[in-house]
């Protein structure tokens, strides 16, 4: 075993799109046994060299891989490191064995890198050993290995008995399956820290949720022996409302949904608070992941914000690092008004809001009951009130509901947008009744419901109180040749003139590849008639509206063939169209997702003016880093140093801006931390020079 002293073997894997990882499990694990008899360079390039396809049987000077027809493969298609890595079929029980020509002792542990391919169920994965003629379970490994691209599991597992084979079993769903990478035996040593990082988490603190990370804190380990815990933490956590302060442990996962709970100790000196954590968390080879955590009171002030640091960490071999955490990261509050699986909705997703003549805050979203897919599904239209600017949240209402019967997909309707007719008080809100499948697929020509999807309109004329009875009026809006037609969603907005304007969305028909078009409704007569604008760029939807300048309107759309917003201008309320100087080139976007835009003056006073705020995922990415933008000069500028990020991590991304008061805006969007989180933001944070 001369040969173990500096093993390392690394299976490369970055996650690409297809399948075939079978074969690289085997050779990862073909050469995880090599590992006993070469160096670490043979290993590796052992490894690399496999044959990429389906393993049935792979023999080799120290043993044989086999794996039954449809179970497994090595595939450049994904990979960590390298170019090569080791799929696992999905289906039941895919398996691949290894049979070592002879006993090999196998002193130290196993790692390697692992992706989950889907979060669908089920899902198992095992490690078993056979020692003595008998199998026995090496590995659970069904929440130690995670979905997420880049092979986001480390796994190590203790390598304590002489198997005679290995074996590992995966069970998921079919077409998915299990990726592993970076495989390596490694020697077992004196255990090491290699290195402390604290970083700051910009992610809201939410009243309702019972964990807040606020500093990710990571532990790089080396070896296995004699092994060492961290004993102590010192935090600093500033603010009010603070329920509880709490350490987290995620041991080598990453994501914060996987920490558990701990104890904290706490001392108060001056105006902030120390914390003091004593416990035990043992280390392991690799990452270890621990988080500082709040809970917030249910009268924590979600105006205000929190400061935080970790400053230092103590461990069992007498050890102290000192993070050097000068500066406390401040955290903006919010509140979570709609979470997952929340009063038995499965999602909770297509944010509204909007404020009324007597300053109550009205969020819509769609209440998505059995999965979080969109229509046609089992969907109605929910409601939540504020009368505090956002501060507290009457329970949610339904006033939006077309019936339950499976026969008609449930006859869901969603997509919502909210409007308030400034000169009447009247709230209206819109969305898409889907009888069957009569949505963005399924819709098409014609007018009946049993047709196409339906423009349905609700009205409340008591601030939010009661609603009417659905309103169809696709009739008005709605060509019959076109495919289907639908609000923004988001809000809509009333013009300096009293004319009421939702942003749309219509398909063209069939032969014309069902070209999506956004565009504007408006009434002229207070919501008794609605009319239809023509169509403003082509394959663009959900878009939101504000009036720029009097009479003039500028349209900001979703665009479906580039990572940038389309900007158009319409001075004849939509007869006609212009791209604005800023179209397709100054605001960015995941490709694509829904925004939000609002002129602050108009919500204000009910005239245009000059400054502009917007709302989206600020990343080409993904949906993540939520952020406000600002533009002093009617959309003609966005400033960086007014932009203010709300929340960095993933999401579903969409969100909806209202302004509360002169200087405040209100801000309901699907957050990382909530499918309904709302926060109030100065326009002092976003204007710096203001």
């Amino acid at each position: 075993m001369g040969s173990m002293n500096s093993i390392g073997l690394a299976v490369g894997g970055r996650y690409d799109n297809s399948l075939g990882m079978i074969s690289r499990l085997t050779v990862l694990i073909l050469t995880l046994w090599n590992v006993m008899f070469l160096t670490a360079a043979d290993l590796r390039t052992g490894f690399e060299q496999a044959p990429i396809g389906e393993i049935r049987e792979i023999k080799t000077a120290v043993g044989t891989w086999t794996a039954a027809a449809g179970h497994a493969e090595v595939t450049a298609g994904y990979h960590y490191m390298g170019k090569q890595c080791l799929h696992l079929f999905g289906g039941k029980a895919r398996t691949i064995e290894f049979k070592p020509a002879e006993s090999v002792k196998m002193p130290g542990h196993l790692v390697f890198q692992a992706e989950r391919w889907t979060s669908r169920n089920p899902f198992q994965f095992r490690i078993e050993e056979r020692v003595n003629g008998k199998w026995g379970e090496l590995f659970n490994g069904d929440h130690a290995v995670v979905v997420g691209r880049a092979f986001k599991s480390r796994v190590t597992i203790p390598l304590t008995r002489n198997p005679e084979r290995l074996r590992f079993v995966c069970t998921s769903p079919e077409r998915s399956g299990l990726l592993i990478d970076d495989f390596a035996l490694l020697p077992a040593t004196p255990q090491k820290i290699t290195g402390v990082t604290a970083t700051k988490v910009q992610v809201p603190v939410l009243r309702g949720l019972k964990k807040n990370p606020l500093i990710h804190v990571e532990v790089a380990v080396s070896g296995s022996l004699r092994p060492i815990a961290l004993i102590g933490a010192s935090a600093l956590a500033g603010g009010t409302g603070l329920a509880s302060v709490q350490w987290l442990d995620s041991g080598s996962s990453a994501n914060f949904d996987d920490a558990k709970l701990k104890p904290i100790g706490r001392t108060t000196r001056g105006r902030s608070e120390t914390y003091a954590l004593q416990s035990n968390h043992p280390l392991r080879e690799g990452a270890n992941h621990f988080w500082l955590s709040v809970e917030l009171t249910d009268e924590a002030d979600i105006g205000a914000s929190l400061r935080a640091a970790c400053t230092s960490l103590q461990f069992s071999n007498g050890s102290t690092y000192d993070l050097n955490q000068t500066e406390a990261s401040v955290h903006r509050l919010g509140v979570a008004v709609r979470q997952g699986g929340q009063d038995g909705v499965h999602t909770s997703r297509i944010p509204g809001l909007a404020i009324t003549r007597k300053g109550t805050l009205i969020g819509v979203y769609d209440l998505r009951h059995r999965s979080g897919g969109d229509l046609p599904g089992d969907i109605d239209v929910g409601l939540s009130r504020s009368t505090d600017g956002g501060r507290t949240w009457e329970p949610t209402r339904t006033i939006m509901d077309m019936g339950a019967d499976p026969k008609w997909r449930y006859d869901g309707i969603g997509d919502p947008a909210v409007l308030v007719d400034r000169n009447t008080g009247t709230i209206w809100v819109a969305a898409t009744w889907s009888h069957g499948n009569r949505s963005w697929i399924g819709s098409g020509p014609g007018m009946k419901p049993e047709e196409t999807g339906q423009f349905m309109l609700v009205r409340s004329d008591d601030d939010g109180k009661t609603w009417s009875k659905p309103i169809n009026i696709t009739s008005q809006v709605k060509k019959p040749e076109w495919c289907f037609i639908l609000a923004g969603p988001g809000k809509g907005i009333t013009m300096a003139d009293g004319t009421l304007v939702f942003a749309a969305q219509y398909q063209d028909p069939p032969g014309q590849r069902r070209l999506p078009h956004s565009t504007i409704i408006y009434s002229k007569d207070n919501g008794k008639t609605w009319r239809v604008g023509t169509g403003a760029y082509d394959d663009t939807t959900e878009a939101q509206v504000v009036e720029i300048e009097p009479g003039v309107l500028m349209l900001n759309c979703r665009y479906n063939r580039q990572s940038a917003r389309v900007v158009m201008v319409t001075r004849d309320l939509g007869k006609t169209w212009k791209p604005h100087a800023t179209h397709r080139k100054a605001l960015i976007e995941p490709r694509a997702c829904m925004a939000s835009l609002i002129s602050i003056n108009s919500e204000l006073t009910g005239k245009p003016g000059t400054r502009l705020l917007f709302s989206n995922p600020n990343s080409l990415a993904a949906r993540q880093r939520i952020t406000i933008k600002a533009s002093p000069d009617r959309g003609h500028t966005w400033p960086t140093e007014s932009q203010l990020l709300l929340d960095e991590w993933r999401s579903a991304g969409y969100s909806c801006l209202s302004m509360i008061d002169d200087e405040t805006v209100g801000i309901l969007y699907e957050g990382s931390r909530a499918h309904m989180t709302f926060q109030r933001v100065k326009l002092k944070d976003i204007f710096p020079d203001e």
